[in-house]
């Protein structure tokens, strides 16, 4: 019983002191490995081996070299680096269905790229039309527009016009009529065609490509503008280029498919 009593008696007496020392003599003991040849990890002063990682030092080993965005998703450094933009001309035939219109310009809108703008009518074809698009965006961006217009189920055949592609747009204007002898002066020179002229107003209508029609507005302008509608350009490619990649013309005698593609 005496016995049992001393031993409780010296633990009680060691200290907190004491304690310290020891947990402060075992982290000596770790010291890192002098050899950078040897495997990751701690080695002991007396030369014992702590547990090893196996592989190269974090610091060797090899790092992605792509990076996230603020979603955390990994992205390609060449497709996300800066481009500038342009405006490209994108023609698609798609099947004449209720909404295809709403679904085509509603896919590009949702991803944020920018229409200039957006026409649509038939072709040679019963049950086809053509949808021509005028947009600015990067080379990436256009190439995302046409992908994504792809996989729509009326989409039939999508793709960017060539650059000498024919384009052309048609303008409504109409101006104030106190001076008809000069608006109509001014709608000859640039093959325009006088639609209605009355005491207070004349319609002009215009047709050609984006710098002819910017140029005939500004003649216009100091008629004074009252209205103006615009229908946004329509392409064809030129030659025997097809328009949309895969279209056949309307001679051969059938309608073109999306396995043509």
């Amino acid at each position: 019983m005496s016995r049992k009593r001393s031993n409780e008696t010296a633990e009680d007496d060691v200290s907190e002191d004491d304690v310290a020392e020891n947990e402060a003599a075992g982290d000596e003991a770790a010291v890192e490995d002098p050899d950078p040849n040897r495997p990751h990890g701690r080695t002991r002063a007396d030369g014992g081996r702590m547990a090893e990682l196996p592989g190269p030092a974090p610091d060797e080993r090899p790092q992605p070299e792509g990076r996230r965005n603020t979603e955390g998703i990994r992205i390609d450094p060449v497709v996300e680096a800066e481009h500038d933009p342009r405006r490209a001309v994108i023609s698609a035939l798609v099947e004449d269905e209720p909404g295809v219109l709403a679904r085509v310009s509603g896919l590009v809108s949702r991803r944020q790229f920018n229409i200039e703008s957006l026409t649509v009518g038939p072709t040679t074809v019963d049950g086809h039309s053509r949808i021509t698009m005028v947009v600015e965006e990067t080379d990436p961006g256009i190439d995302q527009i046409e992908k994504q217009m792809a996989k729509l189920k009326p989409v039939i055949s999508v793709g960017e016009v060539s650059g000498n592609a024919v384009c052309t747009e048609l303008v409504l204007l109409k101006v104030r009529g106190e001076e008809p002898d000069k608006v109509h002066a001014v709608t000859e020179m640039y093959d325009g065609r006088t639609l209605d002229a009355g005491p207070r107003t004349i319609t002009v209508q215009l047709t050609g490509d984006e710098s002819t029609i910017d140029d005939a507005l500004d003649a216009f302008r100091q008629f004074g503008i009252i209205e103006i509608a615009r229908t946004g350009q329509t392409a064809l490619a030129r030659g025997d280029v097809p328009t949309a990649p895969g279209e056949k013309p309307g001679t051969a005698g059938e309608p073109t498919t999306p396995d043509d593609n």
